[in-house]
Formats: structure tokens, C-alpha cells, sequence
């Protein structure tokens, strides 16, 4: 069972390579709004307070790459390199983006600063996903065997 579920998904059937690539892109959609709230923007602690709270929790952010790291190892150890970058951070990137362009920030001279905050956690979530999916595809046997046979060819 532990070598269908590790196997490469380019010598598994269609359907069952689509099925893991949609399951995938949910699972990576699903630890995003299980993790991080809709509406991100700062709150006053009470009504007429000036420290501002946000919904945002560390502990959230962490569980979220934590899940969307072993995500990205589990699709960079099983398919090419672009599917990891595809359905793991472009779900995450995509609600962020609506969170943000559907929830103003209040006029305060920062409120049309989301798109900078969305391409920063964007950049930086791609960048994790290629990281560790690149790092996990080092450890495919199928890729060992193709480089020892062209060493042995030269």
C-alpha cells in the first residue's frame, strides 16, 4: 500500500493521477481556511480602543505551512516539478487574494496596501512550495536509476 501511495503519478492510470492532483488542491485549500480567518484585517480590542488585534494567530500560520509543506513533499516526491507550485500554493494564494480584495481595509492610508501583503505571503509560499518539493524529488528511486544508467553510459 505504502509504494502505490509513494509511487510516481505518471506510471499510475489518469484517474487515479487526477483524483490525488484535485484531492490535493483541496486539501491545500482546506488547511488554509481551517487555519488562517476569512476576513484578515486588524481590529480595536474594544470599542473605543487605539491597540488594534488581529484574527491572525501564529500558531494558525504554522499549522498552515507545516500542512502545506507536507503537501508540497508529498507531490514534489510523486510528480513533476510544476504540480506542487500548481496545488499546493496556488489554492492558499487564490483565498488569500479573495479574503483581501473582499474585506477593505479601513481608510486609514494603508487600506490599498493588501496587493503588496498578497504578492509578499504569495512569493513566499511559492518559494516554499518549489524548496521542499525540489528537495523531496531528490529522494525518487525512479530518478536514481536514470541517473546511474546516463553515468555508466558516459
Amino acid at each position: 500500500m505504502t509504494e502505490k501511495l509513494l509511487r510516481p503519478l505518471r506510471t499510475r492510470p489518469w484517474p487515479e493521477r487526477w483524483l490525488t492532483r484535485v484531492l490535493g488542491a483541496a486539501l491545500s485549500a482546506a488547511a488554509y481556511r481551517l487555519c488562517l480567518p476569512w476576513d484578515l484585517r486588524n481590529r480595536p480590542e474594544t470599542a473605543d480602543s487605539v491597540v488594534e488585534t488581529t484574527p491572525v494567530t501564529g500558531l494558525g500560520v504554522v499549522f498552515l505551512a507545516l500542512i502545506l509543506l507536507l503537501l508540497a513533499a508529498y507531490f514534489g516526491h510523486r510528480d513533476a516539478l510544476a504540480w506542487p507550485l500548481l496545488l499546493v500554493a496556488v489554492p492558499p494564494a487564490t483565498l488569500l487574494y479573495v479574503s483581501l480584495r473582499t474585506h477593505p481595509g479601513p481608510p486609514d492610508g494603508f487600506a490599498n496596501a493588501w496587493p503588496l501583503a498578497w504578492a509578499f505571503f504569495t512569493l513566499l509560499m511559492a518559494a516554499g512550495v518549489l524548496v521542499v518539493a525540489a528537495v523531496a524529488r531528490q529522494f525518487r528511486a525512479d530518478l536514481v536509476d536514470e541517473e546511474l544508467s546516463l553515468a555508466h553510459r558516459m
